[in-house]
């Protein structure tokens, strides 16, 4: 079984290494590039959807090695609409509300499929819960949430397709401990394809993953980790989720607070995120996405030694939260969307 494992990766990391390239030659000739300015890091015209070199590496994989049961058509579905409508977005920038309309219905696939929160179980007694109606908008909920925290956190060359891959990896060992045949090996398919475009996607960025990949990518893991709570059904599960996907979780609340804070509509964009804050602070690219990367396999090891002893790692809680503290309130003011220099330039300006 390891060594099949091994095949799909293989095959979902040679496919997206395949495809990239060509989806970069077809993004410079479409025009669908993406040009800097004032609030984005890099300096010069990168083509984006890369994302579709994501989306084609998993499904194909997914279609060679998977069994076209009622869940696997569900999420290949729902990962095809919010592709599409990625790649739509992508060339032409969508009202936020429209792109959260579209996230609701790919949502709504699943659902339809039958991947959806019904029940936790109590660790504790063992007693189950069945959510009944709420279930639905519970769903809903996380796979929109899912979907938009991995589109926020893509700032930085290679941040969201690490961030993915690490998280991916998390429920990897969570599923290998659990023996979540199905989620195990979409896991593996995704972490392949999150890897193998992360080759042109690491600083210097050659292409970059747009919308299209982001929340692919961010739709999947929220997805897949439904699959493993209808598996497991304990309260431990959704906790599991929350860990892996932490960063870029913590760093959407952050956003929201402090754009509540500021008066500022929810979806509007700002240089106030975490990654901004790390180049702001000093940091290089690499420093502050491999600074984001180690936060995050942190997190992810907490979520791991969680299902393994039924406890969290206090120590790696502590210093996650330390760092998190030292960035938003120890460099820049907590909730601040600017920094204190930055915020001087603005009042002079005006």
């Amino acid at each position: 079984m390891y060594v099949k494992y091994g095949w799909v990766f293989l095959m979902a990391v040679s496919i997206a290494l395949l495809t990239t390239p060509l989806v970069r030659w077809c993004a410079i000739r479409w025009g669908a590039v993406d040009m800097p300015n004032g609030r984005k890091i890099h300096h010069e015209p990168i083509p984006r959807l890369g994302g579709i070199g994501i989306y084609l590496a998993f499904v194909i994989t997914a279609l060679v090695f998977l069994p076209l049961s009622k869940n696997i058509q569900g999420i290949l579905l729902g990962g095809t609409f919010i592709a599409i409508l990625g790649i739509i977005d992508d060339f032409k920038e969508l009202p936020a509300k429209v792109k959260l309309a579209g996230q609701i219905l790919a949502a709504l696939i699943l659902i339809a499929f039958d991947i959806r929160i019904d029940f936790i179980t109590n660790p504790i007694n063992h007693h189950i819960y069945d959510l009944g109606f709420w279930g639905l908008p519970l769903t809903v909920f996380w796979v929109v949430a899912t979907t938009n925290t991995l589109n926020l956190i893509d700032g930085l060359d290679g941040l969201a397709a690490g961030v993915s891959s690490i998280a991916s990896i998390t429920l990897l060992i969570v599923a290998l401990i659990e023996r979540q045949g199905v989620v195990i090996f979409l896991t593996i398919i995704l972490v392949g394809s999150a890897l193998g475009f992360l080759k042109y996607n690491f600083n210097p960025a050659k292409i970059f993953m747009g919308d299209t990949g982001s929340m692919f990518l961010g739709f999947m893991l929220g997805a897949i980790s439904i699959l493993g709570l209808l598996k497991s059904a304990t309260v431990i599960a959704i906790i599991v989720s929350i860990l892996a996907l932490g960063l870029p979780i913590a760093d959407t609340a952050f956003a929201i607070m402090r754009r509540l804070k500021n008066r500022q509509p929810i979806f509007q964009a700002d240089k106030g995120h975490l990654h901004h804050r790390l180049i702001a602070a000093g940091l290089t690219q690499r420093q502050a996405v491999l600074l984001l990367y180690f936060m995050s396999a942190l997190l992810g090891m907490n979520a791991i030694f969680l299902v393994h002893t039924g406890h969290l790692f206090f120590i790696q809680m502590l210093l996650v939260t330390l760092i998190f503290w030292s960035i938003t309130v120890g460099v820049h003011r907590s909730f601040l969307p600017f920094s204190k220099t930055e915020a001087k330039e603005k009042k002079v300006e005006s």
